[in-house]
């Protein structure tokens, strides 16, 4: 059986095939009934020499190509010139079919890129592809980024609020302790208040005493007999109001009367007049000035 195939020559890591007629039994390299042709595909463009009229020639005798051959023939439009041989076609029908293969296997061929161009379109995509890789990545980052100051943020927030709350408690807790110690201070000062304005009021019955005293004494210093004599009966009077002031006031005393129901200059004079037993009650609780409290200490500690 006759075989269309190729016969390799050339040299080493440098073939060129040659497109050869020979009978199936013989050898790849062995002797051939023809030779048809050159296919060099070591260049891009895949090089080719062939004798289409002598190609066809043993297709009719019914020699086989094999499968590369079959390839190469199918692509020159060999086959399907023969299919339509095959098929009884005019040689008018068979060029205008050809005519109308060459066209649209030529537009096929402008739009399916070459190698490099599809090295070159894949190169791009796996660029884009990095990209997106990256700017998704950065992304990421960003989101895991605000998320994390999110969160650092609201922990300084937190932070800060229980500082607060912790000062704030503070302050509330000083000022609960010193309140107390305000309040001690305001009666320590409203006593001593008091107390000047009792010690002013003595000053000033003291001093109206003097100025009645010496009033009286220019009214008689014309005369000095009569002051004399006025001075005594004065003392004697003097001494007999004292008398009867004191026992009125004994004896208011001993009604019941307390301390608060007097002067200070009064209920002081009767603390230290009277004796510490006949005192029971005259200064009660309620006694809140300070000389009159001085005096009966004072008459306590003297009775002890």
């Amino acid at each position: 059986m006759l075989r269309i195939r190729l016969q390799r020559r050339g040299r080493k890591k440098r073939p060129i095939h040659h497109i050869v007629v020979a009978d199936s039994r013989k050898p790849r390299d062995g002797r051939i009934i023809e030779d048809l042709g050159r296919f060099d595909n070591i260049t891009p463009k895949n090089q080719l020499e062939l004798n289409r009229d002598r190609a066809l020639y043993w297709l009719k005798q019914g020699a086989q190509p094999s499968d590369t051959v079959r390839s190469i023939f199918k692509n020159q439009g060999i086959m399907y010139e023969m299919h339509l041989i095959r098929w009884g076609k005019s040689d008018e029908e068979i060029e205008a079919a050809l005519t109308e293969w060459r066209e649209n296997r030529e537009e096929k061929e402008e739009k399916v890129p070459t190698r490099k161009e599809r090295q070159k379109a894949l190169l791009e995509a796996e660029e884009r592809e990095f990209q997106k890789q990256l700017k998704k990545k950065a992304e990421e980052a960003a989101r895991e980024k605000a998320k994390q100051e999110a969160l650092a943020a609201a922990e300084e927030e937190e932070k800060a609020e229980k500082e607060t709350e912790e000062a704030e408690a503070a302050d509330e807790e000083e000022a609960e302790q010193e309140e107390p110690q305000q309040e001690a201070e305001a009666s320590e000062e409203q006593e001593e208040a008091e107390a000047r304005e009792e010690a002013e009021s003595e000053e000033q019955e003291e001093a109206a005493t003097d100025e009645a005293a010496e009033e009286e004494e220019a009214e008689v210093s014309s005369d000095e007999e009569a002051e004399e004599e006025a001075a005594e009966e004065q003392e004697q009077e003097d001494e007999e109001a004292g008398e009867e002031k004191e026992e009125a006031t004994a004896e208011t005393a001993s009604e019941g009367q307390t301390s608060t129901d007097m002067l200070a200059k009064e209920a002081i004079s009767h603390i230290e007049n009277t004796p510490l037993d006949e005192l029971e009650g005259f200064v009660t609780d309620e006694e809140d000035r300070v000389t009159v409290r001085r005096a009966w200490d004072d008459k306590h500690d003297e009775e002890e």
